[in-house]
């Protein structure tokens, strides 16, 4: 006659599957998370491709984040003007998020992949290459790529918070927004960066979430992060390269160029 489990070998056996699956799950997590990363990675390779292709088809000149004409009616936004570069929306959405591609004005707080405000265009713009801010939302003439002096070291494009209707504005980030290089070096100044949403979380002992969108603008290191500066984003480079950085490298001064103009 088949003998049955009594219950302390019941629950021998349970204790045992609760320890391999303990000592399992963060492997597999990790391991998620790395073939994530690997994915945004090839993701970003073909966005800087599309830049380059962009600006070899207009004078060397690099796309627009925005672009504010003389005439009335909202602003262009870069998305649209890169996408027949690329041919898939997805590639302007961050791999595993909820985000979708920002068609115009109106829905440029949806995208999660956002580009330096630094190339923006407007012809209204008091900014001041060099100097920037008065409100910079551009300036008034298109950037060139060799305005990129260290083209290697000059991010182009990370990712970014998204929302629906929230503070968010997820088709950029802001490179004058955060702090200034304490030696004075212009154009190691930062954007606002971290590994959580900044718009809506406090991050390291500052609630940023109270200053209006456009002093906000920042980048989002999202994958892996845990309130202290490890996770990581893509950065895309103006030589066309990209990597990967956590957002504790990423505040650096120096690290990354993002004020080229």
């Amino acid at each position: 006659m088949r003998r049955a489990f009594t219950l302390i070998e019941l629950l021998v056996v349970i204790a045992i599957i609760a320890i391999l699956a303990a000592i399992l799950f963060p492997v597999f997590a990790q391991a998620k998370l790395s073939a994530i990363k690997t994915r945004a990675l090839a993701q970003s390779k073909q966005l800087a491709t599309a830049l380059v292709l962009y600006a070899t088809d207009h004078d060397d000149n690099f796309v627009p984040a925005s672009l504010r004409s003389a005439q009335p009616g909202d602003p262009e936004i870069w998305p649209p003007k890169l996408l027949p570069y690329v041919k898939s929306k997805d590639l302007f959405v961050a791999a595993n998020t909820d985000a979708r591609f920002a068609e115009d004005w109106t829905t440029r707080r949806n995208q999660n992949i956002g580009y330096n405000d630094a190339t923006g265009i407007d012809l209204a713009s008091t900014a001041v290459p060099g100097a920037a801010p008065a409100g910079t939302e551009g300036f008034t003439t298109a950037a060139s790529f060799s305005l990129a002096e260290e083209s290697a070291r000059t991010g182009l494009i990370a990712f970014t918070p998204n929302s629906v209707n929230g503070k968010e504005r997820g088709y950029v980030f802001n490179p004058y927004n955060g702090p200034n290089d304490p030696n004075g070096a212009y154009n190691f100044g930062l954007p606002l960066i971290g590994d959580v949403n900044l718009c809506t979380t406090p991050y390291k002992g500052v609630n940023h979430s109270t200053k209006v969108p456009g002093a906000l603008k920042p980048i989002y290191a999202r994958y892996g992060g845990d309130g202290t500066g490890n996770g990581q984003t893509p950065v895309i480079f103006a030589d066309g390269h990209a990597r990967l950085y956590s957002a504790n490298r990423l505040q650096v001064f120096g690290e990354v160029i993002w004020r080229f103009r």
